[in-house]
């Protein structure tokens, strides 16, 4: 099954005469979907018959593809109700995947196929998606990159060329997919993963069983639809697998993490969603389930989605150039220099954008491998490639390979909208490269720039602030100092969301790019906060309830309390009502507090709150726990 089938169809065959020959080739390809991705990521899903695409090639190919009434997206402030028209434009730049449904098989035994189309949104004839805001920002990067190398004769000369050998900029983009993978209703057993982890029994350890095969078989599908994979392995999370009734492999519940080629920064992103989707069916397939949550397990390795970002110079000979390799033996050009020191400079105001969500926060937290400090590394010296896995922002070197070097956000999570996350990044880049040549910066200055202590005053990076570190910035500071020179990491999503106020100086670097304006900003901040505001209501509140609800007295009446254990659960007592039930005594609870704030849509307010409640949560799990471990 399957030998015949298609999985990719390139931008060369994006054309009446070449669909007609695949569509009656495969026979088994009966839909179209159009993949429009909205402000916050999500992605349009629907089912036009094949015949009805046909038959109407040219204005799915050459004009509005398809409207919307914009119920299917989310765009708060853009498409009211009495303005929700929304256009769909194929894009034929981009690959398009055939997605095959292998549980719905036809006569001949083969799957169903769904020919996913990368799409952008309008309405009101103005672009309104993530992809257009990377691809505006990608040809605004290159425009004005070419502008200042051409403006630039004598750093040209460092690379032996004039400003006629340039031909284009090319921009190169790679990431990674951490997810966690078990069989079906299985709970996670917390101490016995954090053990593990503790241990590192199963970081890239053997893959075996059915999650080898659901891997493989992935890894091969991946090959079929153009990805190139370079790798699949074990991440840091996980507990060994049992062999469970019919000799079948149960209580599978581990982390992998599966690797692709680098691609231009749109493509990659439409690969990271096409990747994502196609794990989770290939692994359905095999009866686990797979999620790509941020921080699924709490108090174990979360799932990142490591971000690698190029700069390189294409010339009309053919040969591509490195903008972030030094010509001098050091770190990094000016060129790259400035880029990292744009990022770092003005991460407060991209953080908003790339982790949005609470799950996303509940990752970045200090001992599990994830940013918690805006700093980056370049290494003890120039010989030695960084290999620092506590910074924002790695510096990617292999001195045998000058073409290796970028950049690594290691931020992101596999929710974060990455063509969004892509963007913010190289906008800040452009507004550090710009200090740079504007300033005639050399290799030697910048490097004590971005090398700068707290209190040395800089041309560009901020005072009071340090943005370089070659030490582990979990074990080697603490929190108080970590906050004093790196920055305070918000808490909160409304804490994140505020810094784009709290920094209004720097959301400059958004003003140059013209989708990125007033009103796409408002609609994602909208769309950021009321889906916080929803979970919080009701999700987090709900489950601490029903967590509170589980710590009983005297569980299942098996134990001869002490006088210890009474005095002990006064105290459980007390807390689990200061969080959830109101009293004369202590007025409203901590619950009440939360959704009185957000009835009078203080988010301020419930933000205080909020990081409050998980405290005292924290805090009432610790006490429970050694409450019932002094019982048994």
């Amino acid at each position: 099954m399957g030998n015949n089938l298609i999985y990719v169809i390139k931008k060369e065959e994006h054309n009446k005469e070449s669909l007609r020959k695949i569509i009656k080739k495969h026979k088994e390809i009966k839909f179209v979907s159009l993949m429009g991705v909205d402000l916050i990521g999500n992605s349009t899903d629907e089912r036009i018959p094949i015949k009805i695409f046909m038959e109407d090639i040219d204005e799915f190919l050459n004009g509005i593809a398809v409207q919307t009434d914009g119920s299917s997206v989310n765009l708060p402030g853009i498409s009211t109700l009495n303005d929700a028209k929304v256009d769909i434009i194929v894009d034929k730049e981009a690959n398009w995947v055939v997605d095959y449904n292998y549980s719905f098989l036809e006569n001949n035994n083969s799957p169903i196929g769904t020919i996913l189309i990368p799409c952008f949104l309008y309405h009101n004839e103005k672009p309104v998606d993530s992809r257009s805001i990377l691809k505006t920002t990608v040809d605004l990067f290159k425009k004005r990159i070419i502008e200042i190398l051409k403006d630039n004769d004598e750093y040209l000369k460092k690379y032996g060329i004039n400003k006629d050998d340039i031909k284009d900029i090319s921009l190169t983009t790679a990431t990674e997919l951490e997810f966690w993978v078990k069989t079906p209703n299985d709970k996670a057993e917390i101490e016995a993963l954090t053990t593990s982890q503790s241990l590192n029994e199963q970081y890239w350890n053997r893959i075996d069983g059915v999650v080898r095969n659901a891997l493989e078989d992935c890894l091969l599908v991946m090959d079929k639809c153009g990805f190139e994979p370079e790798m699949g392995h074990k991440e840091v999370g996980g507990v060994k697998q049992k062999l469970g009734l019919e000799i079948k492999d149960s209580h599978i519940m581990e982390q992998l993490e599966i690797d692709w080629k680098y691609s231009n920064p749109i493509q990659a992103a439409d690969n990271q969603s096409y990747i994502k989707d196609l794990t989770s069916d290939v692994f359905k397939k095999y009866g686990l389930e797979t999620t790509f949550l941020a921080k699924p397990i709490k108090d174990v390795a979360g799932n990142g989605m490591h971000t690698h970002l190029g700069v390189a110079l294409v010339l009309n000979n053919g040969k591509v150039i490195n903008l972030f390799n030094s010509n001098e033996n050091g770190f990094l050009s000016e060129l790259g220099y400035g880029a990292l020191m744009g990022m770092l400079k003005n991460y407060e105001v991209m953080n908003p954008f790339i982790s949005s969500t609470r799950d996303s926060l509940n990752r970045l937290k200090p001992g599990y491998e994830a940013p918690v400090s805006v700093v980056t590394s370049l290494g003890i010296d120039e010989n030695t490639p960084s290999r620092n896995r506590s910074v924002l922002i790695g510096l990617i070197r292999d001195n045998k390979n000058p073409k290796a070097t970028r950049f690594e956000l290691r931020s992101p999570n596999p929710g974060s909208n990455l063509y969004v996350t892509i963007a913010v990044s190289y906008l800040a880049m452009l507004d550090g490269i710009e200090y740079v040549f504007n300033n005639k910066k050399t290799e030697k200055e910048l490097l004590k720039e971005i090398s700068k202590k707290a209190g040395e005053k800089a041309d560009y990076l901020e005072k009071d602030r340090e943005y370089r570190s070659e030490k582990d910035v979990f074990e080697d500071y603490t929190e108080e100092e970590r906050n004093k020179i790196y920055g305070r990491s918000p808490k909160t999503v409304y804490e994140n969301v505020k810094n784009l106020e709290i920094y209004s100086d720097k959301m400059k670097i958004f003003e140059r790019n013209s989708i990125f304006d007033n009103d796409i900003i408002n609609s994602i901040k909208i769309s950021i906060l009321t889906r916080w505001r929803t979970e919080i209501a009701h999700r987090v509140i709900k489950e601490c309830r029903e967590n509170i609800i589980g710590y009983n007295k005297n569980p299942n009446n098996l134990f001869e309390l002490t006088k210890q254990d009474e005095e002990d659960w006064k105290k459980i007592k007390k807390l689990k009502e200061y969080i959830s039930k109101n009293t004369e005594e202590n007025g409203k609870c901590l619950f009440a507090k939360i959704l009185g704030a957000f009835e009078k849509d203080n988010y301020e307010l419930a933000s205080k709150y909020i990081i409050e409640l998980r405290e005292k949560m924290e805090r009432l799990e610790k006490m429970y726990d050694e409450y019932v471990k002094n019982l048994l």
